[in-house]
């Protein structure tokens, strides 16, 4: 396998709503209009976002987001 790009995952059961993440990185997350809570915009972004994903990811007071490699067969 090798890898092309990263792949974000959202834990909503564990999101509290503070908005850091889409505060931090607007084009991947946002937050749903019903409960408040994040929702990923793009789950395969592009690698020039990697930086501010890992900023959102560490922000994160409830630890909700993953950030991994996506990889391809």
């Amino acid at each position: 396998m090798r890898t092309v790009g990263i792949r974000v995952t959202a834990d909503r059961e564990r999101c509290i709503g503070a908005g850091l993440c889409v505060l931090t990185a607007p084009t991947v997350f946002e937050h749903d209009d019903t409960e408040g809570l994040v929702s990923i915009v793009d789950e395969d972004p592009p690698p020039e976002d990697a930086r501010d994903l890992k900023l959102a990811q560490e922000l994160c007071p409830a630890r909700a987001i993953r950030i991994e490699p996506n990889t391809a067969v």
